[in-house]
């Protein structure tokens, strides 16, 4: 273990971030407000397009649980959301004394299943509970189906949290995820595919909503001289410091990108003739992911027994870091009690699943270290 850390996914800084936090501290706009956060707040309306609202936050799970409040979730109310993520897609809905109901993945995009999803409504109406809201993701940044989730939701009148915490600059017919739910849900920490070192954002097509958010945000205190409440506020706005560092890493978000889709090249080519191991792609050109991590399954019933954990150890040992999928939300002890609809599609994706390095600023040197372990895991060397 003398070798230096790969990291699965690290923070990849562009130059220019300094500039900006340096204003702030220059002009004392050290707060919750200021200009980085006006800034950085249309940079991404202008990124994402489509007429978009964008509120900055504290981070992505602050504009989940905002994200309900606004969809007016109440004590209660039952929340479908996605099994396959991590918790803190689901965490929120507990904050609220809501009920989460689990919901299987589909095999093409790991994501929300459109079937289970329907067949979750059904009964859930049937039982004499319209379910409040759909939290559905883009896990990994790849986008969901986009159009068969929206047209169970429109069926059943049932609105879309669309987190897309994992998938900024990824897209569904050449439009940008996060823009596709009655309102979205972004990240920026420290591991994602830009980073403020913490922090996340609402995105709304309305601007009452975004002002609403804010407003939440900032303790909801009312418009007058004093200090005056007549709403339960939060403290989630995004710092004009975090901020700055968030303007700063948009200009270089398109080229981390294509450095993150370059790494998943790399292992689509270096699996390519490998029996019983896929790579996390995109189904057909209507998707284009940002491919923030990039994911395996191996089947180790045509890799002569090898596991994901075995690979995960390999890698481990060379000091490299690599990680199971995210284990399912309705086999965590804390969720285990809730409702789950699906078959078993998102167990035997966390079973056989490893995301694999995918940072924007991996090395040739670092390439040639994880295509060493590979290789011998696998051996294609001796």
């Amino acid at each position: 273990m003398n070798n230096s850390k790969i990291w699965l996914s690290s923070p990849h800084m562009g130059g220019t971030e300094e500039k900006y936090v340096q204003e702030a501290f220059d002009t004392n706009w050290i707060a919750p407000l200021g200009p980085n956060v006006n800034g950085f707040e249309k940079d991404l309306e202008a990124y994402l397009g489509s007429g978009v609202q964008v509120g900055a936050l504290s981070s992505g799970t602050a504009a989940i649980h905002l994200g309900l409040i606004l969809l007016g979730v109440k004590a209660g109310d039952e929340i479908i959301c996605q099994s396959m993520t991590f918790s803190a897609s689901a965490n929120p809905i507990m904050y609220l004394g809501a009920t989460p109901v689990f919901v299987d993945s589909e095999s093409d995009t790991w994501n929300l299943c459109p079937i289970s999803l329907e067949n979750a409504i059904i009964d859930r109406i049937s039982k004499g509970k319209m379910p409040k809201a759909i939290i559905a993701v883009h896990l990994y940044g790849m986008p969901y189906k986009v159009d068969e989730i929206n047209n169970v939701a429109t069926k059943y009148n049932i609105p879309v949290l669309e987190d897309s915490a994992e998938a900024l600059g990824s897209y569904f017919k050449n439009k940008k995820c996060g823009t596709f739910g009655e309102i979205g849900v972004l990240s920026f920490n420290g591991n994602k595919i830009i980073t403020t070192s913490g922090g996340g954002a609402i995105v709304t097509k309305k601007i009452e909503v975004k002002e609403k958010a804010v407003f939440l945000s900032t303790q909801a205190r009312d418009n007058a001289p004093h200090y005056q409440h007549s709403e339960i506020g939060y403290n989630y706005r995004m710092s004009n410091i975090c901020a700055g560092i968030g303007r700063g890493q948009m200009e270089i978000l398109d080229d981390h990108i294509q450095l993150r889709r370059n790494m998943n090249n790399f292992y689509v080519d270096y699996f390519k003739n490998i029996e019983g191991v896929e790579v996390l792609t995109e189904p057909n050109d209507d998707y284009f992911s940002n491919h923030w991590l990039s994911a395996i399954t191996i089947n180790p019933a045509e890799t002569n027994g090898k596991t994901r954990e075995d690979l995960r150890v390999a890698f481990e040992a060379d000091n490299i870091e690599s990680r199971p999928l995210w284990k399912p939300m309705h086999l965590q002890p804390v969720f285990e009690q809730y409702p789950y609809y699906g078959k078993k599609v998102s167990e035997e994706l966390f079973k056989n699943g490893l995301c694999l390095p995918s940072g924007s600023n991996l090395s040739d040197e670092d390439r040639k270290r994880i295509q060493a372990v590979l290789d011998f895991f696998f051996n294609m060397k001796s």
